[in-house]
């Protein structure tokens, strides 16, 4: 059974930093490109960072410079280290095996 659980988040001050986590199991993690995407209250859901199977990662623009995606093929784990966040980075956060599973998420709440 394919599962993606994420977890790490919470509430948090503007300029505070978050660590989100999410274990794989039930399918081989190092063959699959891993990504982080968030929907905030009343928006679409949105791309915000990805990591190929041999490290190489992309995020988009608003994130850059100020989150980090990282994985561990040996804990099947992915990583999205936020820093300096602010108060639109306010969402449920997913973790996703691009193109084919998606966790339940976990919410992240940046206050002024």
């Amino acid at each position: 059974q394919v599962q993606l659980v994420e977890s790490g988040g919470g509430l948090v001050q503007a300029g505070g930093s978050l660590r989100l986590s999410c274990l794989a199991s039930g399918f081989t993690f190092r063959n699959y490109a891993m990504a982080w995407y968030r929907q905030a209250p009343g928006k679409e859901r949105e791309w915000v960072a990805r990591i190929e199977t041999g490290g190489s990662t992309r995020y988009t623009d608003s994130v850059k410079g100020r989150f980090t995606i990282s994985r561990d093929n040996i804990k099947n784990t992915v990583w999205l280290q936020m820093n300096s966040l602010k108060p639109e980075d306010t969402a449920m956060y997913y973790c996703a095996a691009e193109g084919h599973y998606w966790g339940q998420g976990t919410l992240v709440i940046v206050s002024s």
